[in-house]
C-alpha cells in the first residue's frame, strides 16, 4: 500500500508538472489570473529541510541561503545554450524568481505577475527567472505569453544552480518556488521559500523591497 500511495502522489505530481500554458497565456484577451492563495511565511532553505506539495513534505538538497549572503557561485544556461554564472549577473537590483516548472497554472501566474505586475520596476530593476525547464521550453513560453522584460535561465544541466542555493527538490527533482532580491553588490536582501509548491509567493512584498533597494533608500 506505501508504494502503491507512493505511486498515485508522483502520477500527480506528473500531471500537474505537464499542464498546458498557451491556451492560457498566449491568449490575444491577455493572461487570465486565477485566484490562487499567497504564501506566508517562508520556508528554510538546504539539506535537512523540507517543501510541501499539497501537505506531502518533500526533502530540499543543498547548502541553503539566507538573507545577507552573497550569490553563489552556479552555472545555469541561457536561451542559446551557452553558461552563465548566476553570481555574474551584478551591477543591478534583480528580483529571481525560481518556479519548479513553467508548465505549470502556478508558475504560470508568478511568471506572468513578475512581468506585467511589476508597477514599471522593471526599468531600473532586473527581473530573472529560473527553472529546470531547458532553454528551448523557456523561449517558447516567453514568445507564447510575449512576456519579453524578463531573463530567463535555466538549471536543466544537473541543477547546479538548485544545488548550491539549497532550492533542489530531491525527488522530483524540481525547483522550490522561491522569490529573492539581490542588490547590486550580489547581497541576498530578501528572501522567501514557499511553504507549500502550490502557493504563490508574495511578489508585491520582493517589488517593494527591490524599489527600496533601487531607490536607494536601503
Amino acid at each position: 500500500m506505501k508504494n502503491a500511495s507512493r505511486h498515485v502522489f508522483f502520477f500527480t505530481i506528473g500531471l500537474v508538472m505537464t499542464a498546458g500554458c498557451a491556451s492560457i497565456g498566449g491568449s490575444d484577451m491577455g493572461f487570465s489570473y486565477k485566484n490562487l492563495p499567497v504564501a506566508t511565511g517562508s520556508a528554510t532553505a538546504g539539506d535537512g529541510h523540507t517543501v510541501t506539495f499539497k501537505g506531502t513534505p518533500l526533502a530540499l538538497e543543498g547548502d541553503g541561503v539566507k538573507v545577507g549572503d552573497q550569490l553563489r557561485d552556479a552555472q545555469v544556461a541561457k536561451n542559446d545554450l551557452s553558461p552563465v554564472n548566476i553570481a555574474e549577473t551584478k551591477g543591478k537590483v534583480r528580483i529571481i524568481s525560481i518556479v519548479p516548472s513553467l508548465d505549470t497554472p502556478v508558475c504560470e501566474q508568478q511568471t506572468h505577475y513578475l512581468s506585467e505586475k511589476n508597477q514599471g520596476i522593471d526599468k531600473n530593476v532586473e527581473l530573472i527567472t529560473i527553472s529546470v525547464d531547458t532553454p528551448f521550453a523557456q523561449g517558447r513560453f516567453a514568445k507564447e505569453a510575449k512576456i519579453n522584460n524578463i531573463i530567463f535561465l535555466s538549471d536543466y544541466r544537473g541543477a547546479d544552480f538548485g544545488k548550491h542555493y539549497g532550492l533542489l527538490v530531491k525527488d522530483p527533482h524540481i525547483l522550490a518556488r522561491t522569490v529573492m532580491v539581490v542588490d547590486k553588490d550580489n547581497v541576498i536582501r530578501y528572501l522567501q521559500v514557499t511553504p507549500e509548491l502550490a502557493q504563490l509567493p508574495d511578489m508585491d512584498a520582493a517589488f517593494t523591497a527591490a524599489r527600496s533597494l533601487a531607490s536607494g533608500s536601503s
